[in-house]
């Protein structure tokens, strides 16, 4: 499964990687890392049909992750990749925008990495 996370914080790929190591060394799961909403945009539009899941931050610089959600779920549509949108402000306004651009899921920082790997298995 390739995952592709979205967010503004570089520290975030470190924290991946360290909680994913043994999936990440088994081959369960790759991950590509994109700094900003354009970076994975790049990326998509190149290899949208590996991704399997999208984690994306909502409060970015540039473009926001709702807006990234937005465009992921017009312009890649046979079939959009999964999104889950990722965001410290577990706020309803964002929960009910991001769950009305068609996000699949919606978690809150810090992250439940074990939560996140539950959820994973799901998607499998």
């Amino acid at each position: 499964m390739k995952i592709l996370v979205v967010d503004d914080e570089q520290d975030m790929q470190t924290l991946f990687l360290q909680k994913f190591r043994k999936e990440i060394r088994d081959n369960v799961i790759q991950f590509v890392f994109a700094f900003s909403a354009e970076e994975a945009l790049g990326y998509l539009n190149i290899h949208v049909h590996e991704a399997v899941l999208i984690l994306s931050d909502i409060n970015m610089p540039g473009k926001s992750g709702l807006e990234l959600l937005r465009e992921i779920k017009h312009k890649f549509e046979n079939p959009p990749p999964k999104v889950m949108m990722v965001t410290a402000y577990g706020d309803e306004e964002n929960y009910n925008q991001a769950m009305r651009l068609g996000a699949d899921d919606f978690l809150t920082k810090p992250l439940d990495f074990n939560l996140l790997k539950e959820k994973l298995k799901i998607i499998q």
